[in-house]
């Protein structure tokens, strides 16, 4: 770009920029029309300097024809007719400088003319005199060369110039023209100062723009400056580089906007929901109570009026049964029986046949884990979170494969923050010397393995050179050109790039490599500068991808040790290889493998000691501690962790025959839900067998096995399917780490399901007899006598005994005494529901609070060296990344299609694809773009402008010189068909120089493809660049605004365009994740209520279950937005998760009572009637298990993650789950029983209430004939078939068995 910088010295000057004085000297003394002030070249101040003007204060002359001709082709017609004060040499001087600035700015046909006629009339006008005066010169060689000279030019003119000029584009580049014409000015002033300012490479000479000029005679010229919209068409210029003349994108509605003043709609319509319903209650309380009195009144006048006596009939109608068994059901629900018979069919023969069971379970397990020789784990995370079907997935691997994988970027930060006082410059010219030694050293780097260097991987656009962005290449990477002096080169660098372009031929934006200064601060001031080293990235799994990441593990050496040298320095040093990611997101999820394992122990450790708390009291403990030895279970507690185990490797092997990839996150969270759900169930049946054996003692021990899993096999089957089908449905999401975590959290919850009613089944048999026989837990072939009572029996036969029935748990009487009546008075029944739904409308309006996205400095370890260099990231950069926007099979050889793309021409389409993003580069608050477009096709048509005489040549000649019809804006000059193909492929490989700028190797040498036996163009991509993007919400939106301004391209040009960035691939699951999320819970919810209906017979109660689940999931939800807990893959996976533990919560509840256990109903005596007395039962029966089994597991197992030092288990996890274990415990424990109390189903007579011929043959149960009413026996009995025999024999056989109580008739 040398040649720009010297056009004012081809000029004779240019203009004026900065104050100047009248010179003591007099060169141009007189200052009149028609006379010159410079004319003619004189000679340069060094023997490779420019050449400079010649002080001429004599008349404009006439010119020949040759020079005439001249000018008419240079300067416009305007210049055909009249004296001139120049000579051919500066002509054509002039025509040699301006062509690379035509280059530039021609696609603007006012700022061309503008600035064509300020070179034109300060060259040749022959009123120089009126305009111009000379302030000092040399003398050389008898000739007087002009040094410094005044230029005096309208405010008019100049603020016209620079305003037709500020928005034009250069494509190539991706910059602004006046960047490289202007040094980047922010005003007409400025642009002039830098064209006028005396340096190397620029301005041979010094040029003043004095403000006002005292000099007598001289002025302005009256020009006209074009405007960039002018009336004239033919200065009109295009969209890009004029947005008076774009057309108004129509305004975006973003998600989210929907606002009540400062609320959001959902959360305002939460508010006042809820406050109409609240309000609403208190007035009809209030009603309700003022009118029971008024009764109450009337009712007592009315008695006093009519002195009514007692009648004696009047308690005729009290109770003289229990209430609670006058209201119990008596509907049988055949589902229900058919479940119970099955589980007691399938208890009775795990009991009958332990070590077939234990044996075949082992077995199948054992055959389904052989499938862990498959097993691989999935670490890479383009792979682990986008589907391979999702378009972010199938458009990287469609820009790979046509225009390579994006570069390898290794990046560093140095940064001077290390000062008590705050940050300061981090440059100095002794940083800049060591900085340039370590670019050296790194150069230099071999990698430890395959011996690669640098040189060997880098890329390098233009020929040898390798891209390094680096303030160093400001300095040519020469430490001898850091000299005193180097901020004066430094700040002029940053000015104009261009001006100091390093060896690979881009210009470095100073955003690009300093930052921490303000915008149009003192870039010396910087306290920060970044480097970056970029790697071609070969295709996966190549032998030269495995080379580069040799290379960059010795770069991640020397870093580290440059950490230390930085130190000494006073400085601080982050930085990120392309590896580093990756190897950071793998060790975080071994960071906290202790932590991990000490939860799953404490569950462990709690179940077996509460397991065994069920037949041990503290009381027993004292009298006789010998009975803890035998009570104990200990080695049952083992065998359900070994269950939870089997039914992990069980599924895990199962589904690596199947060839599914596991992930970090199935090892990590898996063993906790199936451990968290094993441990519920084993406490349901464990309970459950210990409350059969104080009703039927005397029962063999599968018979009693039979009962339990009888009556808790169903809960146990209504958790397990709700649970694997709310998992199995992220089977049918695309994104492997929640599809693959979903599958194997679906089989491992059902093996472990299946492996708890057979195999646990079968172990729970075996410690029951060794129990009665009293041997020690853990060594069962030790006997412990003294835990026996030996009771004369039978005639003084002895027989082992317990010494009494186990006495109901502290937590059980507290449930039966205290809790459940006082949760089910009236009152509390109000202020629960009131209370619940409060929290539930808070949940659904922080909603719309919960963040997107999963900030990388959460998923790595906390001590990471990547933590500093995020935080770097987000502060200092001040470039955003590049944005491709790319068209597929685009036939550009026709014209209709090349008016699609292009924009620089008068009849390109308004809405063609650069005009849209040019558009929204102008509302970057919404687009995210902030960078002119590079135009392959643009900057292709002005290359093959004749007027660029150095650009496309051939025979020595411009292509298009001579041409019928011309190159023009217009178009039809342009190519079409075969001849397209032809230009274009030269174009794309014709070399980026000084001479030509406008070449397309080192810009778009990659960018576009060109099919030669189709003549169209498969693939091709118009680059700009994203805004800087700080935070997770910024990439998010940045991704769906480039999403949905390629959606509006293609809708505007009828192609097919996608938005392409490296990011895209790991922020597509944002685009969906909200509506994922509400399908995949949604239906979970829906399935709920389906298993629900079915299995618990009743509408009604199933709508309840599933109204609970759906509160506490909301409340979780709304829990995330209060602890900063974002919604990604991670936090999606958990909220499936907690679908499946909030049934498991509320299912026991509400099976027990649609079916509640006469034995407990029995016991509510007068207190409860119909469903308060369900109610009841129901948490009298369960409610003990599911706190101790379920809620006080979890919590225990959850709060000591709570000591994690990783911030992705802490956020994710643990603040997850504490908030699933508050929510879902106090819903089922609380909520759900009041909400059953008023509105749940019509409930069923439990099978064992009734008389089950099959449970009679099977295991000889005859209990629930006995306990039916006399009366009812009776009149079974008098039927004359072998059922009524059978029902006589059933009446004898309760009358002899004095262990059963007979109800009265």
């Amino acid at each position: 770009m040398t040649k720009l910088s010297t056009l004012v010295a081809a000029s004779g000057g240019l203009l004026l920029s900065g104050l100047g004085s009248v010179a003591a000297e007099i060169y141009t003394p007189k200052h009149e029309a028609g006379r010159c002030a410079i004319r003619g070249h004189c000679g340069s101040k060094s023997l490779f300097g420019s050449q400079l003007p010649c002080v001429d204060n004599g008349l404009a002359e006439e010119p020949d024809d040759y020079l005439r001709r001249q000018l008419v082709d240079l300067c416009g017609p305007k210049w055909s007719t009249g004296p001139v004060c120049c000579l051919p040499e500066q002509v054509d001087s002039l025509k040699s400088s301006l062509s690379t600035a035509n280059q530039i700015i021609s696609s603007c046909p006012a700022c061309k003319d503008n600035f064509f006629n300020m070179f034109c009339t300060f060259t040749c006008s022959p009123d120089q005199s009126l305009f111009i005066n000379v302030t000092k010169t040399i003398e050389k060689k008898g000739k007087t060369l002009v040094t410094e000279l005044d230029q005096l030019i309208s405010e008019e003119y100049g603020t016209g110039f620079y305003n037709s000029c500020k928005d034009v584009k250069f494509g190539p580049t991706n910059s602004r023209a006046m960047d490289l014409i202007g040094g980047g000015a922010k005003n007409y002033t400025q642009l002039l100062k830098f064209l006028g300012q005396e340096r190397f490479g620029g301005s041979p000479f010094q040029i003043n723009f004095p403000v006002e000029y005292e000099e007598p005679g001289t002025k302005p010229l009256p020009m006209k400056p074009k405007k960039c919209n002018d009336e004239d068409p033919n200065f009109r210029c295009a969209c890009v580089d004029c947005p008076e003349v774009c057309p108004t994108l129509p305004d975006v509605e973003q998600a989210g906007s929907c606002h009540v003043g400062a609320l959001p709609c959902l959360s305002f319509a939460s508010i006042l929901t809820y406050s109409v319903i609240l309000f609403t209650s208190i007035a009809a309380v209030v009603g309700h109570i003022a009118w029971k009195r008024h009764a109450k009144r009337r009712s007592e006048r009315l008695r006093l009026l009519t002195d009514a006596a007692e009648s004696d009939d009047e308690d005729e109608g009290d109770l003289t049964q229990n209430g609670a068994m006058i209201d119990r059901p008596q509907k049988t629900y055949i589902v229900n029986t058919w479940c119970d018979s099955a589980f007691s069919k399938l208890g009775y023969i795990a009991a009958t046949f332990p070590a077939i069971t234990i044996g075949t379970s082992i077995l199948i397990a054992g055959i389904l884990s052989i499938g862990l020789i498959h097993f691989s784990l999935e670490k890479n995370p383009a792979r682990l979170w986008v589907s391979p079907t999702s378009p972010a997935a199938e458009e990287k691997a469609f820009f790979d494969s046509h225009f390579g994988a994006f570069y390898r970027a290794e990046k560093v930060f140095l940064v001077n923050d290390t000062n008590p006082s705050g940050p300061g410059p981090v440059l100095s010219r002794d940083t800049l010397l060591w900085w340039m030694d370590v670019e050296k050293s790194v150069a230099n780097l071999k990698g430890p393995n395959w011996g690669t260097t640098f040189q060997e991987l880098c890329l390098k656009p233009t020929g040898d050179a390798c891209v390094v962005q680096s303030v160093a290449a400001y300095f040519q990477d020469d430490p001898d050109s850091v000299d005193e002096n180097w901020k004066s080169t430094l700040k002029t660098c940053a000015a104009s790039p261009v001006e100091c372009r390093p060896a690979y031929g881009q210009p470095l934006d100073p955003s690009m490599i300093l930052g921490g200064y303000p915008e149009d601060g003192d870039v010396t001031e910087a306290s920060a500068m970044t480097v970056t080293w970029v790697l071609i990235n070969p295709p996966e799994d190549s032998t030269e991808v495995e080379r580069a990441m040799d290379w960059e593990v010795a770069l991640k050496n020397r870093l580290l040790e440059l950490q230390d040298e930085a130190k000494e320095r006073g400085l601080r040093l982050s930085f990120s290889t392309e590896i580093s990611l990756e190897e950071e997101l793998n060790k975080s999820t071994n960071t906290d493998a202790k932590i991990i394992v000490v939860s799953y122990i404490i569950m462990f450790l709690y179940a077996s000691l509460a397991l065994g708390s069920t037949t041990l009291s503290f009381k027993d403990l004292l009298r006789n501690p010998a009975v803890s030895l035998v009570e104990s279970k200990f080695t049952l507690g083992v065998v359900g962790i070994v269950i939870v185990l089997m039914s992990i490797t069980a599924s895990i092997g199962l589904f690596s025959w199947a060839g599914l990839r596991a992930t970090l996150i199935i090892v990590d969270v898996i063993p906790f839900i199936v451990l968290a759900v094993g441990v519920d169930n084993i406490f349901l049946i464990v309970h459950e067998f210990e409350r059969v054996n104080i009703s039927h003692p005397d029962d063999m021990v599968e018979a009693r096995i039979s009962r339990a899993l009888g009556r808790m096999g169903p809960s146990i089957l209504f958790s397990a399917l709700t649970e694997t089908a709310s998992f199995a449905l992220g089977a049918f999401v695309g994104m492997p780490a929640v599809r693959n975590f979903a599958i194997y959290a679906a089989g491992a919850v059902f093996i472990n399901a299946i492996l708890q009613v057979t195999m646990f089944v079968s172990v729970l048999t075996l410690n029951q007899i060794r129990v009665e026989d009293s041997r020690a837990d853990c060594f069962p072939c030790i006997q412990i006598k003294s835990a026996r009572v030996h009771l004369a029996n039978n005639g003084g036969a002895q027989a082992p005994v317990y010494l009494e029935a186990p006495e109901e748990s502290y937590l059980q009487q507290f449930i039966r005494k205290t809790y459940a009546p006082r949760l089910l008075g009236k009152k509390t029944k109000a202020v629960i529901v009131m209370i619940f739904l409060g929290v539930f409308a808070t949940g659904v309006a922080l909603i719309p609070e919960v963040k997107l996205g999963l900030d990388q400095r959460v998923a790595i370890p906390d001590d990471s060296y990547l933590i500093p260099y995020f935080n770097d990231l987000y502060e200092y950069l001040n470039t955003g990344p590049p944005v491709y926007f790319v068209t597929k099979e685009f036939n550009g050889t026709d014209r209709a299609q090349q008016q699609k793309v292009c924009a620089r021409y008068t009849t390109c389409e308004q809405m063609s694809l650069p005009n849209i993003l040019e558009q929204e580069r102008k509302r970057t608050e919404v687009s995210y773009i902030s960078t002119p477009t590079a135009s392959w096709i643009d900057d292709f048509f002005q290359w093959l402008n004749p007027e660029n005489e150095r650009c496309c040549m051939e025979r020595r000649r411009p292509c298009f010189s001579n041409r019928t019809p011309a190159w023009n804006i217009t178009l039809s000059g342009m190519p079409e068909g075969d001849e397209f193909v032809y230009y274009l492929k030269k174009f794309l490989t014709a070399p980026t120089s000084e001479d030509c700028p406008l070449g397309g190797q080192a810009s778009y040498g990659s960018a576009v493809l060109v099919d030669d036996e189709r003549d169209t163009i498969p693939a091709s991509h118009f680059r700009t660049s994203h805004m800087p993007l700080r935070s997770q919400e910024d990439f998010i939106n940045a991704y769906a605004s480039a999403r949905r301004i390629a959606n509006e391209i293609s809708s505007e040009t009828g192609l097919e365009v996608f938005p392409y960035s490296v990011f895209y691939v790991f922020f597509d699951q944002y685009a969906t994740i909200v509506s994922l999320t509400g399908a995949l819970l949604g239906s979970a919810v829906g399935i709920i209520f389906v298993v629900a209906s079915i299995l618990l017979g009743s509408l009604v109660t199933a709508a309840v279950v599933t109204l609970t689940v759906v509160m506490a999931i909301v409340d979780i939800i709304g829990a995330m937005a209060v602890m900063g807990v974002s919604l990604n893959a991670v936090s999606l996976v958990n909220l499936i998760i907690c679908v499946g533990i909030a049934v498991e919560f509320c299912a026991h509840i509400a099976r027990a009572f649609m079916f509640p256990s006469r034995t407990f109903m029995e016991r509510a005596k007068n207190r409860f009637r119909g469903r308060d007395a369900r109610a009841w039962t129901a948490l009298c029966n369960v409610g003990g298990s599911v706190f101790s089994g379920i809620t006080v597991t979890k919590l225990l197992g959850v709060s000591v993650l709570g000591f994690t030092r990783s911030k992705i288990f802490e956020i994710y996890y643990f603040r997850i789950w504490v908030a699933l274990v508050i929510f879902a415990a106090t819903h089922a424990l609380v909520f759900l029983p009041v909400a059953l109390s008023l509105v749940g189903g019509e409930g069923y007579v439990d099978p064992r209430a009734m008389v089950d011929w099959r449970r009679i043959w099977l295991v000889g149960d005859i209990e629930p004939w006995c306990r039916m009413p006399i009366r009812t026996q009776r009149q079974r009995r008098r039927k004359k078939n072998i059922r009524g025999i059978l029902t006589y024999l059933l009446e004898v056989l309760c009358r002899r068995d004095m262990s059963l109580k007979v109800p009265p008739s």
